[in-house]
């Protein structure tokens, strides 16, 4: 007996073994981003039964969180992403790109936040773009200024952005009506195809050019993107977007739940950035509807204010729950095609976001 894991079990591997087990209930009973949650709570399962090595140096899930800590990657994600992503609702509505940056508050929410209870500036950075609901940009951020708040912020980014469909339509009824939850969207205008072979040149341009710090990111979602849209390799674009988005999420995910032991997680200071977490989710969420309401105050075209949750940058989570939230309300409505186009500013919001954090509090 005292040679198995279960002579040194003890109550905290109790706690996150149930932890990991929700997680993997929410997944395939909620649908709570399956590909997310599913790999996430398996590892952190598996981490937190006593004897398994799979987490120490030389194990398999040690390995996976080298490519993640190394930022190999995040850059793959982003490629993969690109590959799979439509930016003609951004191109065709210009103006809801107000919305990705009106619901980034929370990155600035949660910073302020975790400097007044006692974390460091560099600390606080890292902890805020949890709000920017970008979890490759969360981890590369982290990895430049608080390395060592990885595991616990990887894990409060990833877990949230999956819990999106839970947290987010609370607050988005609560600051909405009945008569703004059911206004129509007028018809988008068709974006060519030259806009769109255009648009990820110009992309990595301006962000090469004004944000180095975070252009590996953007970069690689622009050449995915730029793939996707010449329409003469798809191969690239099936295999971006294919085989590889789906390695590198798998990695992700056994990397993050693998971070998620009973020994490193079950402290005040992991209690503390999780709050913060739910913190800048939820003011990312109101600032983003709150937004649309003050647009609608000077447009002769309104717009649906559910959509301004979207522009956080999880894509295509948060324009998904926009959309179910306005088709419960009301089933003639269909606002993912609407919600796409803040969503995806939302990522570029929070890559200026994470540039200008990276710039003031200097990299490492």
């Amino acid at each position: 007996m005292r040679q198995t894991g279960l002579a040194h079990l003890y109550w905290g591997n109790i706690v996150m073994v149930t932890v990991g087990a929700v997680m993997i209930y929410l997944a395939i009973a909620k649908k709570c981003e399956p590909f997310l949650l599913i790999g996430i709570g398996f590892a952190c399962i598996v981490v937190n039964i006593p004897g398994s090595d799979l987490a120490e140096a030389g194990g398999l899930f040690y390995y996976a969180y080298q490519g993640v800590s190394s930022l190999i990657v995040p850059p793959l994600i982003f490629l993969g992403v690109g590959a799979l992503t439509d930016f003609g609702p951004m191109i065709a509505n210009p103006k809801l790109v107000l919305l990705g940056a009106g619901a980034h508050l929370g990155i600035f929410v949660a910073l302020i936040l975790a400097k007044a209870i006692g974390f460091s500036l560099a600390e606080a950075g890292a902890i805020g773009i949890i709000g920017g609901a970008d979890g490759p940009m969360a981890i590369f951020v982290t990895m430049k200024l608080a390395p060592h708040l990885l595991p616990p912020i990887s894990v409060a980014a990833y877990s949230y952005m999956a819990l999106m469909p839970i947290i987010q339509p609370p607050v988005m009824k609560l600051l909405t009506s009945k008569a703004e939850r059911n206004i129509p969207m007028a018809q988008m205008r068709k974006v060519s195809r030259l806009e769109k072979i255009i648009f990820p040149v110009i992309i990595a341009i301006i962000v090469n050019l004004f944000f180095p710090p975070v252009a590996p990111l953007v970069t690689m979602l622009m050449l995915g993107n730029l793939f996707r849209e010449v329409l003469i390799v798809g191969r690239l674009v099936d295999t971006a977007g294919g085989p590889i988005l789906n390695v590198v999420t798998m990695v992700l995910t056994v990397a993050i739940g693998s971070t998620m032991s009973a020994k490193n997680f079950l402290n005040w200071q992991t209690v503390e950035i999780i709050g913060l977490g739910l913190i800048a989710f939820v003011f990312g969420t109101a600032s983003g509807v709150i937004t649309a309401k003050l647009m609608n105050l000077f447009l002769k075209t309104k717009i649906n204010p559910l959509i301004g949750s979207a522009g956080i940058a999880s894509v295509p989570i948060a324009a998904r729950v926009s959309h179910i939230v306005a088709n419960k309300e009301n089933p003639q409505l269909f606002l993912i095609y609407h919600a796409m186009g803040p969503n995806l500013a939302g990522v570029f919001g929070t890559a200026i976001s994470g540039g200008i954090l990276l710039a003031l509090l200097g990299l490492k």
